[in-house]
């Protein structure tokens, strides 16, 4: 089970709600990839559609909200998207992002550590999205923060794990906290070596949206972050640097003979 600030959880994918073709689209890839969390942007909220047709789809399918500050690049902004995020979604779950770099979209970890303080203080349960780096995990931690959630690479670039030693060092160095990765997932095979390393979740989005078919795609991640779990719960074989038999010589077999 996946346990976040008190909530469990049987699916280990989290969901993106931009980029879609239609609402309806939307809401059928979510449906076929049995997630149970799902991202939503509060400034395309605040943009606003008079029919408000994209948040009824969001409240009829019955999944848990994680608002974002997405295009927030200070702390005073992403704090006050937040209060307005509570407001609007009912929820004190916030996905925090302060944008450090505007080409890599890289988060600012001074910034991100200010606006975790503060929204930890007001009552938020705040999932800051960080970078693997360990000094900056460890401030938003002793912030207030119980989930991190690192990127694999930059957003919407589709490049999978960009620093697999600094995710395999985060996750030994913090094996009590839940790591969910959180960008540059572009393909399957992406999620499912995050979750091999033990992250405990993946949260994509243009992947899935962006597909050809999104509804074929989200249930391709669903598939392989399930096994991708369990792989590494039973104990990924570690890599070898020479060749081992596989079946055991033990003598030689009867029928051999001498040169």
């Amino acid at each position: 089970m996946l346990n976040l600030y008190g909530r469990s959880f049987t699916s280990r994918l989290l969901l993106g709600t931009a980029q879609y073709p239609s609402p309806d689209i939307m809401r059928e890839a979510i449906i076929d990839s049995c997630c149970e969390i799902v991202t939503v942007s509060i400034r395309r909220q605040l943009m606003g559609q008079s029919d408000n047709v994209f948040w009824q789809f969001i409240k009829q399918m019955d999944v848990a909200v994680l608002p974002n500050t997405a295009g927030c690049v200070s702390a005073k902004e992403a704090i006050t998207t937040a209060e307005m995020a509570r407001e609007l979604f009912g929820t004190s779950w916030i996905k925090l992002e302060v944008i450090g770099d505007q080409n890599s979209l890289r988060p600012d970890p001074f910034e991100s550590v200010i606006a975790a303080k503060e929204l930890v203080r007001q009552g938020f349960a705040v999932f800051p999205y960080c970078t693997e780096d360990l000094v900056v995990c460890d401030r938003l931690l002793a912030a207030g923060c119980q989930v991190l959630m690192p990127w694999g690479a930059p957003i919407g670039t589709g490049r999978g794990l960009t620093n697999v030693a600094g995710l395999v060092e985060l996750r030994r160095r913090l094996p009590d906290v839940t790591l969910i990765v959180d960008a540059g997932i572009g393909a399957p095979s992406h999620a499912a070596h995050a979750m091999e390393l033990g992250m405990d979740a993946v949260l994509l989005n243009t992947a899935v949206a962006k597909a050809i078919d999104p509804k074929g795609m989200a249930k391709a991640f669903y598939s392989v972050i399930a096994g991708g779990r369990l792989g590494f719960e039973a104990g990924i074989m570690p890599p070898r640097t020479s060749a081992t038999p596989s079946t055991p010589v033990v003598g030689l077999p009867f029928w051999h003979s001498a040169p």
